[in-house]
């Protein structure tokens, strides 16, 4: 069985995070083990989001538990200070596939880096990277061309991005581009690839993009060339989003389940 490390926030509420993570590797048939480095919470009252940052020490005993035996792939979701990025570029094997998920903000919140973090990706975590997969407000910033609104400001963003020495970049169009189907475009470094999906309208798609990441690292894994990675991650998520459900009065989150009509299992039946 191939094992999937993520090293990403927690979030309490189940939709995104390192919980996404191990949901969607489970999916996939891969064993799924994690290092937490942040837990995000949610207050009932006002569904207002609070950040509360690991120590190092207890990051790195994580990271040193989860790689005491062999990984197939890696992702990095919520790293929210310099200092974990700098720990975990330093202490993850270099041989091994890494997706990086730059997270910055999540729906709903305040950005939970800021720009000293975002240098910090640029400088030491994304040229370790095989793929990179922002969303279109995390590609203006990481790129500094601020807010993108068309196919050629991605194109521009994600060359900048590739430029800083990820392998691949995949930016994912999302609902903001004002279109009528969205689209998520991959860079190699040379040429471009174009994955134009239709829009979902559902307000339940909280945990989409630690989805779509999950997803990727966890198809690389069981040896899934890449651009085959992509376009079956993109189908999960899709499936995912359009089964959202809502958790609570605040939030609504995607079925990772979906795809494999995984609510369907074991359930419980008299007949014999």
């Amino acid at each position: 069985m191939k094992k999937v490390a993520t090293i990403a926030g927690s979030d309490a509420t189940g939709g995104g995070g390192l919980e996404a993570d191990l949901k969607t590797f489970q999916e996939f048939g891969t064993f799924g083990l994690a290092a937490i480095t942040s837990i995000v919470t949610l207050e009932p009252e006002t569904g207002a989001h609070h950040l509360r940052t690991l120590s190092l020490e207890l990051i790195q005993e994580q990271i040193a538990s989860v790689f005491a035996g062999p990984i197939d792939s890696i992702k990095t979701g919520l790293l929210p200070t310099q200092e974990i990025i700098a720990l975990v570029s330093e202490v993850i094997p270099k041989d091994i596939p890494l997706v990086v998920d730059p997270v910055i903000g999540g729906k709903g919140t305040q950005d939970f880096i800021k720009n000293e973090q975002v240098q910090a990706l640029r400088e030491k975590l994304l040229p370790h990277a095989l793929i990179t997969t922002p969303n279109l407000r995390e590609a203006g910033i990481l790129s500094e061309l601020g807010e993108l609104t068309s196919e050629k400001q991605m194109e521009q963003a994600a060359k900048k991005i590739a430029s800083f020495g990820v392998k691949h970049v995949v930016i994912k169009g999302g609902t903001r581009l004002a279109a009528k189907q969205t689209l998520d475009l991959h860079y190699d470094g040379r040429n471009f690839t174009r994955y134009p999906h239709p829009i979902i309208d559902t307000p339940y798609n909280h945990g989409a993009g630690c989805t779509f990441a999950a997803a990727i690292t966890a198809a690389i894994a069981k040896n899934y060339p890449l651009d085959q990675a992509i376009k079956l991650a993109i189908d999960f998520v899709q499936a995912a989003i359009t089964m959202g459900e809502k958790i609570n009065p605040y939030v609504g989150h995607v079925w990772h389940g979906a795809y494999t009509h995984g609510e369907k299992r074991l359930e419980y039946s008299d007949e014999q």
